[in-house]
């Protein structure tokens, strides 16, 4: 299968050639030779010991060379891991001794002991294979027939499946013969890789970056190593490198673990757990384990990582402070499971408030047995354990009584029973006695009052986002013309309407010119179902008539009416193009314009005439949400009243000289 890409880019660059990588399925080593060759794999590993150099009576089997090659040993369809194949290249080294003059010595030649030149070869070959934290020594048997024997001459090879190893260890691998007969041969080889993983501290933060090349494609696993049982997953995702991923310290646990591999077929997958020491982690831990309370006498700790600890009953007091233990002590042997010497030392507070459910309202009576079966009960209270049917002036004493009855007719639960004592828990809530019922009926009505205040205030809020927003364009002929728009504005405001004028916002409208805030606020206005009302004045008649006669000399005038003159722009195309009615209306005021003046190209939408057609023109603003008739001729008289007194100024301001009609036009 092809190796990943992920695998390739880290052993041979960037720009991988296309190589494969063969399965070896099962888990059993073999070994197999060139042909001609004979050899077995013995079973088992042996003992890596070399030995000392030994003289060669004669030819002799030697290996000459070694040769590596990675292949993937797969247990199941995708559960495959890295193997380094070793090839052994075997030569013949030595020649046959020439035979002395045995009859000179008086020695007779022995026939058995003879090694014929024409025999075969036969040799015991040592693999030894050294990749921390693993060492292994495998012994195999080759043999090499006569024909073959040629001194000084290779004669094949023998190749072994195979060695395990991790990505990125350094592999050491030695050859010779048994007995040895030569200098062992040594190749050293670092396999290659998976990408860079770093974990820094970032502030309460932990970043976990990935140094994978760009648009490769990975898995990223978190999960929590439980020993013993299966890992848990916690979070998984699917990336293209590179990434950088943020922890929040909360997350931190010691079993927490990270894994990575490519998103390819028999990918190999690396795996660090970075949080093992971490203080943090193990402070995590702790808050995040939980310990249940298993009848009769029995814990069960609840946490993402195993965790040995040490039970040990203590008790609490309602108003907290710290975990006290028992007076008199029950026996801590029999409530002590995996001792650790670390947790011990951490474990010594007393459990959070809701790690055995919810605190209530309980005394805990300590019960003693003595020889002679003689008992003897105590409530543990703040001051020590107080005996029962006892002088003090404690609470456990003055209902050491009805306590001790409780116990006898079985309404307390009992938490801890043993030969030695027991331990009960008593509910207090029939002993409490309710008092204050007037305040709290005060309590209850003063809660009942807020609720509908906040009913109405509520109403009101709704009412005040439900209300119409409007956008009043208009010419600004002159300070009293202004100041009646203005007192327009206002009265427009207080029906409710949601108004927009220039004249309340002169910094926006200098920051950002009055094109700019005139689309802006037009566009907002008209999303939300609003409507845009344009104010007549004989100024705003005329810029309009130089607009429709000449856009371009009218868009370059500067003057007075510089703003209204940039709202054309926005507007004029909606008339043009017949998207003005329901978005538009038009209104002049009486004394000011006549009916007539109002260019034609707008009568396309409602023009009302103010104050006289105010109700009307109400109603149209506010639209669907308009008020009955009657409450709408209320609200135009207040409007009426509010524009008066800036009407009356308008018209006896010095120098407005301003009428109706042909007046009007004769006086300007």
């Amino acid at each position: 299968m092809p190796v990943p890409w992920f695998f390739l880019s880290l052993a041979l660059g960037r720009n991988p050639v296309v190589l494969s990588l063969e399965r070896v399925v099962g888990p059993q080593d073999t070994a197999r030779c060139s042909p001609g060759l004979s050899c077995h794999l013995w079973d088992g590993d042996v003992l890596c010991l070399p030995g000392s150099l030994v003289s060669a009576p004669g030819p002799m089997l030697v290996p000459t060379r070694l040769q590596t090659e990675l292949v993937l040993r797969c247990y199941k369809e995708t559960d495959c891991d890295l193997c380094v194949r070793v090839a052994v290249h075997l030569a013949v080294h030595g020649y046959w001794e020439e035979p002395e003059d045995e009859e000179k010595f008086g020695i007779a030649e022995d026939p058995e002991i003879e090694e014929p030149r024409n025999a075969s070869l036969q040799a015991h070959v040592v693999l030894s294979f050294q990749a921390y934290p693993t060492a292994r020594c495998v012994l195999l048997e080759v043999q090499v027939p006569a024909a073959l024997v040629q001194p000084g001459q290779s004669v094949g090879s023998v190749v072994f499946d195979c060695f395990e190893a991790a990505l990125g260890a350094e592999v050491r691998i030695w050859s010779y013969t048994q007995p040895r007969y030569q200098k062992e041969l040594n190749l050293t080889q670092q396999l290659p890789a998976l990408p860079g993983l770093n974990v820094s501290a970032d502030g309460d933060d932990v970043r976990l970056v990935l140094d994978v090349p760009e648009e490769m494609r990975f898995g990223l696993s978190l999960y929590w190593n439980q020993v013993p049982g299966p890992a848990k997953p916690w979070w998984h995702r699917n990336l293209t490198g590179p990434q950088t991923i943020t922890l929040n310290h909360t997350d931190l646990v010691p079993c927490l673990c990270i894994q990575v591999w490519p998103l390819e077929p028999d990918s190999v997958r690396t795996s660090i757990c970075p949080f093992r020491e971490d203080p943090r982690a193990h402070r995590n831990l702790w808050r995040a384990a939980r310990l249940q309370l298993l009848p009769p006498r029995a814990w069960r700790l609840d946490a993402p990582c195993s965790l040995p600890a040490e039970a040990t009953l203590c008790w609490q007091a309602p108003d907290g402070g710290p975990c006290q233990p028992l007076v008199p002590p029950l026996p801590r042997e029999n409530v002590t499971v995996n001792v650790s010497t670390w947790e011990k030392q951490e474990l010594q507070e007393c459990l959070w408030a809701d790690s055995l459910g919810p605190l209530k309202d309980d005394m805990l009576l300590v019960e003693t047995r003595g020889p002679q079966d003689n008992r003897s009960l105590c409530a543990l209270e703040s001051s020590g354990c107080t005996p029962l049917l006892s002088r003090a002036s404690t609470r456990a004493a003055r209902l050491g009584g009805p306590l001790l009855q409780d116990v006898q007719s079985g309404q307390c639960l009992q938490l801890w029973d043993d030969d030695l004592g027991a331990l009960w828990a008593c509910p207090m809530e029939k002993y409490i006695h309710r008092r204050w019922a007037l305040v709290w009926l005060a309590c209850l009505l003063l809660a009942a009052v807020l609720f509908l205040l906040l009913l109405l205030k509520k109403n009101h809020v709704k009412a005040a986002a439900r209300s119409r927003a409007a956008l009043l364009l208009y010419s600004a002929d002159d300070a009293g013309f202004e100041r009646l728009v203005g007192a327009l504005a206002s009265a427009l405001f207080q029906l409710p309407l949601r108004v927009a004028v220039d004249l309340w916002s002169r910094r926006e409208l200098s920051a950002q010119g009055p094109l700019a805030w005139f689309h802006a606020q037009r566009r907002q206005t008209l999303q939300e179902g609003g409507v845009v009302v344009l104010l007549f004045s004989p100024g705003a008649v005329a810029l309009c008539r130089e607009w429709l006669q000449d856009a371009t000399s009218a868009a370059g005038a500067h003057g007075p009416h510089d703003a209204f003159a940039a709202s054309l722009s926005c507007l004029l195309p909606d008339f043009l193009q017949g998207r003005a009615p329901g978005r538009y209306v038009g209104a002049y005021f009486d004394r000011l314009l006549s009916p007539d003046a109002v260019p034609a190209l707008f009568r396309s939408v409602p023009v009302f005439s103010l104050p006289s057609q105010l109700p009307d023109f109400l109603g149209t603003l506010q639209g669907p949400a308009a008020p009955r008739p009657w409450r709408l001729a209320e609200r135009a008289e207040q409007v009426s009243r509010a524009l008066q007194p800036a009407l009356d100024s308008c018209f006896r301001a010095p120098g407005t000289g301003r009428g109706m009609g042909p007046e009007a036009e004769n006086r300007t």
